[in-house]
């Protein structure tokens, strides 16, 4: 539960201004949450013209008293339950504080409302909902101004308030008490829940000189600091850190996207980059799922078993990227594995002219991996391709959605010695992907841009080159159905 904290250390001696007070705008999208701060505030602080993609602060004085204002992004409207299934939030009484407010799951897309409460140290003493009377409010919305409020942790609700905005739309002679009774149980759910504390705004009437609703709206929250005992909401420390890493894992993904938008536009008129990769592994681990997901397509048959090398090229991210599936070795025995097969993976290599890039071994999450297992990938390996091939090996972890919210550096510490090896031997080059979202997963152009890391890595021996004996009877075993690829001469990782 987030920690709560005594307003009574920042009053004023005497003879100083009354002690300063603090305000969260929280709401959805258009709300009109920016034209209430500035109502607040009194002047245009905010830009109201534009969506609020970062919290922001601003001050004033009312009435002799600071005010701080933090005005937030909008919330996010959580997606409709399956089967119509909702959970049932009615059996709490008005103003009922739950132990367990559900907690939003963090997301990279969008700013939390942690954030704003930072910004108005040492936290709120109110947390204003702003609803448009303008836009329904549904059980969606509902759900979304919990889990937002569940966001900062528990004991919120006590310092919560409705603000409605936009009632000067509402029908002649309708008041906003009508307004709450008409629109529905959600509404008045979320009424109750604030210990039926509302209050209603016109940010048209900002600056007519008979605007009280400003000073109406302080006293509300004078007489809601009161009933808190002098009371501030304090965001607890735990909450306030994952809210910081979700911020700085944001600000590394932008970096990195900035990164390559600048790449691609050095490259703008000249031909794409090339990456040459090899599928390898056991049998039934998910290679053509893996290859379908890196291109984006269903260009490999997955679910069946793979009995000829196949190669398919696609654009991705940037770069022109070629793939050959290979069929499936043995889980414990190189000798266990059919001569042909063997065969189909040097020569699925040698459909890659002048040479793969990337041997990449997928291995499925959900796999465990024994000492034997280990040794016969690495056999697999080195029989086929020579002692040379670990430098342009990578593990690539299929059925990444097994892992949930794990990390994959949890998973391999929790694999055992037996997997570090295999990473060791691979030069701690290692990605995972959820191959069931083809074409969706970001984590493919954070793959290629590994992949181009090793091949910088290994300079002069940016590939693995060739070998005359993975040439023989080449077209009787592989099937490809393109034209004949030359050789890239031309390519830029070469």
């Amino acid at each position: 539960m987030a920690a709560v904290s005594s307003a009574s250390d920042t009053v004023e001696p005497r003879g100083r201004h009354p002690p300063e007070r603090r305000l969260l705008l929280l709401g959805g999208p258009q709300s009109g949450k920016t034209s209430t701060a500035n109502t607040i505030l009194g002047d245009e602080v905010f830009d109201a013209g534009t969506e609020t993609t970062h919290s922001n602060v601003g001050q004033t004085e009312i009435f002799g008293r600071r005010v701080t204002v933090v005005d937030t992004p909008p919330w996010a409207i959580p997606a409709e339950h399956e089967d119509g299934a909702e959970p049932d939030n009615n059996d709490n009484s008005a103003g009922a504080e739950s132990d367990n407010p559900p907690r939003a799951p963090p997301s990279l897309d969008s700013e939390g409302p942690c954030m704003g409460a930072i910004l108005c140290p040492p936290g709120p003493h109110a947390i204003l909902l702003v609803v448009s009377v303008t836009q329904p409010f549904t059980d969606t919305e509902r759900r979304a101004a919990e889990e937002q409020l569940g966001a900062l942790g528990g004991g919120t609700w006590r310092y919560s308030m409705v603000l409605f905005t936009a009632v000067e739309k509402l029908p002649k002679g309708i008041f906003i008490e009508e307004h709450i009774t008409n629109t529905g149980e959600a509404l008045q759910w979320l009424v109750e829940r604030c210990g039926s504390r509302y209050h209603a705004f016109d940010n048209t009437r900002k600056d007519t000189e008979e605007n009280t609703q400003v000073p109406e709206l302080m006293e509300k929250v004078e007489e809601m600091i009161t009933d808190n005992q002098g009371w501030y909401f304090e965001v607890n420390e735990l909450i306030l850190l994952e809210e910081e890493q979700a911020r700085r894992a944001l600000e590394e993904e932008r970096m990195r996207m900035e990164e390559h938008a600048r790449q691609r536009e050095q490259m703008i008129g000249g031909p794409p980059r090339e990456l040459r990769l090899l599928l390898l592994g056991w049998k039934g681990v998910g290679k053509s799922s893996v290859g379908n997901c890196i291109l984006g397509r269903r260009y490999f048959e997955s679910g069946q078993e793979t009995e000829l090398c196949l190669r398919r090229q696609a654009l991705v991210s940037g770069r022109r990227v070629t793939i050959v599936d290979t069929p499936g070795w043995d889980w414990f025995s190189v000798r266990r594995t059919p001569k042909r097969i063997r065969q189909e993976s040097q020569r699925g290599a040698a459909l890659l002219r002048p040479g793969p890039h990337t041997l990449l071994l997928v291995l499925p999450v959900v796999s465990s991996l024994t000492a034997r297992k280990r040794r016969t990938l690495l056999a697999h390996i080195e029989t086929l391709f020579g002692d040379g091939a670990c430098l342009h090996t990578m593990v690539l972890f299929s059925c990444g959605d097994w892992l949930g919210r794990t990390p994959i550096e949890e998973h391999i510490l929790r694999g055992g010695r037996e997997l570090q090896r295999l990473l060791e031997y691979c030069g701690n080059y290692y990605h995972v992907l959820d191959s069931k979202t083809p074409g969706k997963d970001r984590s493919v152009s954070v793959l290629l841009d590994k992949i181009e890391e090793m091949v910088r890595e290994n300079g002069d021996k940016a590939f693995l080159p060739i070998q005359t004996e993975w040439l023989s009877e080449e077209s009787s075993y592989s099937s490809d159905n393109t034209e004949p690829e030359d050789d890239c001469r031309g390519c830029q990782l070469q």
